[in-house]
This record gives C-alpha cells, structure tokens and sequence, in this order.
C-alpha cells in the first residue's frame, strides 16, 4: 500500500496539438509506492499526458515536481526524463532481440574492466536483478528466444535499473495470457513495495481493481477526478470515463439472441476448407443476418480459419461459396470485390496506412474495389469522409489530418469506415475492441447489433467472451487449429464455451 508521500506532482498542465486541446488544466499525482490507474477512453488525454511527462512532447503550461529535485523539471527527452527517475514500458517493447537479455538490461550502462564490456560482471548482475522478481532466465541467451511476456519483464528490469522512482506501465498486459498477466502483477506489487511508485495505464477495468491502490480519470483531456479504489464502484468508473450514467454494456445486448428471420439466405459456405496456415479443413455456413463469433484460446485458429475465407491466407483445397455461388478466391482483391471486407487484428500493420491522412485511409477500399481507372473525385472523398467521420464520431480536427495522430480507438474506426464505405454483405472483425475504451467498444458493439439487424452478416473475433455473448447469435469454438463446437442461440453461454474449449461436453 501507497505510503502517502508525493512523490510525482502534475499540476495545471495544459497541450495544446493541431488545434485540438489535448490536455487542459490537468493535475496528477503519484505517491510512493502506489500503483496507481490512469483511466479513460480514447483520446481522454492519457497519451499525451505520459509523453508531456515523459519528454516525448512538450507542454504550454504547468509544472512538474519529482521528490528531491528542489525545482520544476522539464523533461525535453525520454533521455532526461530517466535521469529525473522517470522510465516507461510500452505495450510494444521497444528492445534489442538480437542482443542477449543481459546486454539489453545494461544497454549503453555496461560495466567496463580494462576498457572493454565486463562480461562476466553484466551478466552476474543481470542475475541478481533479475532474481530480485523472481524471474529465472538465462541472462547469457538472446532476448528473441522468450516470449513477449518475458521481453515485457527485462523492460522493466531495465527501467527499474535505470531508475528507482517512477516507473509507467503503458498497456503491458495486451498481449499476454491470464498467468503471464498474474506474474506480472506480482512483479509490480513487489516493486511498489520497495518505494516505487508505479502509473498503470490500461484498458482493463477488472485488471484495476485487482492491482491498483488508486484511480485518475480523464475525460476530453481534462481531469475528471483522483479517487481511491474501495471508493469508486465499477459502474461509477465507467460512467465518469463516459461523462453519462451507463448500465455495464447491457443495452448492447440483442433483444432475441438467435436469428429469428424468415430470410435464411445462405451468405458463406465453406466445405472442407483450408489454407496455407495451420488451420484444418473446416466447413462453415453462415446465414443472412447472423452474427457469428469466433471462440477459443490465443492460438486455436480463430484469426486463421477467417484468413481462409477471406483469402488473406491462400487456400490449399475445398469449397468457397458465397450467396450459393462458387467463389474462386486468390487474394483479398478476389474478396473484396465478391463483397467481403476484413478489418485485420494489426490494425498498425495490417490495417492503416499511418502517413496518409483520415480520408485517404477511409476512401482506399472503395478505391480499390472500383479500379484505378474510375477514381473518386475530390468532392465525393471528402463528402463520404465526412459522413462516416460523424457516423462513427471519429474524434479527429480535420479529415486530412495524418491518421497515426489518431487514438488507437479513433484509427480503429476508421478502418471500420473504410469497409463499411464498400457496402459489403459478409464483414470479419478480427479483435476490433482490443486496446481500446470500453466506451469505443460499446460504439462497436452496437454497430455490429445494427449491421447485423439491416441485415448484413458478420464475422466476430474477440478475445473477451462477455463482448462476444452480447453481440452473437452463433458461436464457433476452436481449438488445436481445428472447430470442435458450434453453439446457437440460448446455447451460447459463457459456461459452454469453457467445457467446449477444455474438450468436455457441452450441455
């Protein structure tokens, strides 16, 4: 628990970014060994106030005040802001695979002999820190031979190396499983522990409550409130990161949770079907109207089995069809122009074009799908950005603006837009909620609902089985790359997916 004394102090800080007022009067407060949660949705202002602190963007207005420096710091460089006691994780762990998990603990601070890198000194060290969290690897070995969760720890070894006094923690447990997520808490309540006060920035409202001492949200970059954990409800949280009174997501949920209509047009068949990935031969038939979800741990073959119907992976045998017509499907060009659409799990890989603007990024399926001789006018892209930028409420200050100054939530959309601008009957949505604010998510959530009721069929892929039972009418279970399970209707509970995915029975 927080011993009480400050040991970082924001106060009044104002940004001011491309004519949109990023932060505003903003106040923040980390006391010593505290884990304390910064909340709120996309484009809250989190972001920004991690880079005004961090060095990585500078700020009009404020202070900022650390423990034993007698005067306001600036930080004008991550760089600077490590030698104020500063250091930050991100999601992405920004290390050196191709060097030795010691030689990246140590990286530009190796311990010399003779002038030259004391081998055997870094690498007794890098045991001893290491050892300190409980964590057993070898030092020697190079840091692409583990896992991301273990690339996550050395980060933080490094950045508890390097400093002792703030450490920030910017979604670390995305991309890790339930006991990778559990070491890591274990990690952070031993460092807090040890004086180290720790800013937990996360999409996860249960992760809060289960690791944090207190809680700091923002709202359309300004301070909401600084609250205790016990004081604060799950439901108040959300509603104070909304700004309204929300019911926990509920109202996303269907009225009848099966595909009542008379219309049983069949939209994708698949026979026997597989692919160049690891995912076995499947059949598949999705009718008019269904929302169908795609179950299982990470690696069952989810994301593989819809890269097969898309063309995204290339198939190896069996039978596509789509509208009871054979599909000849050679690469996502094939698909698109049959009428599917695909919004990719790596949105920043395989889903924006970071440089181009909001309306490049929106206009370039349709682009495509009409061909390099039938280009959209001027007029009509800024026409269609403009509808979808207020369909979606696409926080952005002009359609032009680069779409990588985006929040994740806000690109994330603008994907949406990008496919729903094609007007296409079969829509995949590979994990479209993750890493984003449960208010974006509910967005979503309703607009598959909607797509779903006007009568268009999607595809739902999502690691969170709650968001999944308020949207589907049918379930898909994977498992070991092959469909084990197909639930409908008052069947698809969260119970019968679990026996499904552990191999026991369904009821």
């Amino acid at each position: 628990m927080a011993s009480g004394r400050e040991i970082l102090t924001m106060r009044h800080i104002s940004k001011n970014f491309l004519g949109v007022r990023a932060l505003n009067n903003v106040d923040f407060t980390l006391r010593e060994g505290e884990i304390h949660a910064l909340m709120g949705e996309n484009g809250a202002g989190k972001s920004t106030l991690i880079k005004v602190l961090t060095g990585a963007e500078e700020f009009e207005s404020g202070e900022i005040r650390i423990t034993g420096i007698p005067r306001p710091i600036i930080n004008r460089s991550p760089q600077e802001a490590q030698q104020n006691g500063i250091s930050t994780v991100y999601q992405e762990v920004n290390l050196c695979p191709n060097l030795s998990v010691a030689e990246n603990l140590f990286l530009g601070r190796e311990p010399k002999r003779l002038g030259t890198i004391d081998w055997k000194t870094m690498n007794k060290k890098a045991v001893e820190a290491f050892a300190a969290m409980d964590i057993d690897i070898d030092v020697t070995l190079n840091l692409e031979n583990y896992s991301v969760a273990i690339q996550q720890m050395v980060a933080i070894a490094r950045a508890v190396e390097i400093s002792s006094r703030v450490l920030i923690l910017d979604e670390p447990t995305s991309s890790l499983d339930d006991s990778e997520v559990n070491k890591l808490f274990s990690i952070m309540r031993k460092l807090s522990k040890s004086g180290i006060g720790i800013i937990f920035v996360t999409h996860f409202i249960e992760q809060v409550y289960e690791v944090c001492n207190r809680i700091t949200v923002l709202r359309n970059g300004e301070l909401v409130g600084d609250y205790d954990v016990e004081s604060l409800p799950r439901l108040q949280l959300v509603a104070k990161m909304l700004g309204k009174d929300f019911d926990d997501l509920a109202e996303v949920k269907r009225e009848g949770s099966d595909n009542t209509s008379d219309d049983t047009e069949v939209v994708i068949e698949a026979e026997s079907l597989k692919s160049t990935s690891r995912i076995r031969p499947f059949d598949l038939a999705v009718n008019r109207g269904d929302v169908i979800g795609l179950s299982g741990l990470l690696g069952s073959g989810r994301s593989e089995l819809a890269r097969a119907i898309y063309g995204a992976d290339a198939a190896k045998g069996g039978r596509l069809k789509m509208k009871g017509k054979p599909l000849n499907i050679h690469k996502p060009l094939d698909a698109m122009k049959a009428g599917m659409a695909f919004l990719p799990e790596n949105r920043k890989e395989e889903g924006i074009i970071a440089d181009l603007s909001v309306r490049e990024n929106i206009i370039l399926a349709l682009q495509a799908r009409k061909g390099a001789f039938r280009q959209l006018s001027r007029k009509e892209q800024e026409e269609l950005t403009d509808r979808y930028i207020d369909i979606l409420k696409i926080k952005t200050s002009s359609r032009d603006t680069p779409v990588k100054q985006l929040s994740g939530g806000n690109q994330q959309k603008v994907i949406l837009a990008r496919w729903l601008l094609t007007n296409p009957d079969f829509l995949i949505l590979d994990e479209p909620t993750r890493g984003i604010d449960v208010g974006t998510k509910a967005e979503i959530q309703k607009l598959i609902v909607n797509l779903s009721d006007q009568g268009k069929t999607v595809m739902f892929i999502s690691s969170e089985i709650e968001e999944m039972l308020r949207t589907c009418n049918r379930m898909i279970v994977m498992r070991d790359c092959v469909k084990i399970s197909e639930l409908n209707g008052t069947d698809i509970t969260q119970d019968n997916i679990m026996k499904a995915i552990a191999g026991g029975g369904v009821e």
